[in-house]
């Protein structure tokens, strides 16, 4: 592993695009644009911790805001409102993902993680490219990372307190239907209790999708990176920093053989908010992204 960046708060919602790394750093508030050497600049400022981000038809970028419940969008260095989703999410929002026709898929907690609540699950929203929203999946534990495949058919969701990825098929108008376990690599833990939950031996976060259609997932409380595939196999394994928890992946560079993961201490907001300690690392891996 090599280090690409240092002295984030903490790092979300990697993503690659047109030669550039992009990244959220949720308490700086802002989203990253930074070069292949490593060199960053800030792309845009946006409130209520950003996180997971992708690009309209246009070209413009559009970030979900987590405390704020909704979809920004970035444009010619301003900022402005694409879409509300607050009354449609339960809780928090959480990472996005955007389809090669535009539509924006933003998870929900589905309970109060942050302040140890009594499990729940959680909704995906599907927001249309001019703004509209609509729940588009209910019932899912935690869902965090999603990949769109590069054919815009399918949307891949990982569950992260679930230890699965649960598919679901994309309509022409971006509804989705047909959802089904699309690979479970790790036990689904007891949700009778807060503690019970967190029992996990596989918690897919942040995600990527390959040339092969297998899926690189950050396995957040068990600080590695695993590929997997649709029957659920860890097929690959990157380890984080020893001791700390490493929590988003993407695939990327000039052949798209490079895997930046998002490694940090802790999630803990204060913990977080306290220090620049998250660091951004690369990988070296054999098959490319699905979007080479």
């Amino acid at each position: 592993m090599e280090q690409l960046l240092d002295g984030g708060k903490f790092f979300e919602g990697v993503r690659w695009r047109d030669g550039h790394w992009y990244a959220s750093d949720l308490y700086e508030e802002h989203v990253l644009k930074i070069t292949p050497d490593g060199q960053a600049e800030v792309v845009a400022k946006i409130a209520g911790q950003p996180s997971g981000s992708g690009w309209l038809l246009d070209g413009s970028m559009i970030v979900s805001s987590m405390l704020n419940r909704q979809v920004m969008r970035v444009s010619g260095g301003e900022v402005s409102l694409h879409a509300d989703v607050g009354p449609l999410v339960i809780n928090l929002i959480n990472d996005m993902v955007v389809s090669p026709g535009g539509h924006a898929y933003v998870g929900s907690f589905g309970f109060d993680f942050f302040g140890g609540g009594q499990p729940a699950p959680g909704n995906i929203v599907h927001v249309t490219p001019d703004g509209e929203a609509s729940v588009a999946a209910e019932g899912l534990l935690f869902p965090n990372g999603m990949v769109v495949s590069p054919d815009g058919k399918t949307l891949i969701a990982a569950e992260t307190f679930g230890a699965r990825f649960t598919a679901y098929d994309i309509a022409e108008d971006g509804s989705l239907s047909g959802g089904r376990v699309w690979g479970q690599a790790g036990t689904t833990p007891s949700w009778d209790t807060f503690e019970s939950m967190l029992n996990l031996d596989f918690a897919p976060d942040g995600c990527a999708i390959d040339a092969e259609g297998c899926i690189w997932v950050a396995d957040a409380l068990n600080n590695r990176a695993v590929r997997v595939n649709e029957a659920g196999e860890i097929l690959d394994q990157k380890n984080g920093v020893e001791g700390w928890g490493l929590y988003s992946v993407t695939l990327g560079g000039a052949d798209g053989k490079t895997l930046l993961a998002c490694i940090a201490p802790s999630f803990g907001a204060e913990e977080r908010k306290a220090a620049n300690e998250a660091v951004l690392y690369t990988y070296p891996v054999d098959v490319p992204s699905a979007f080479a």
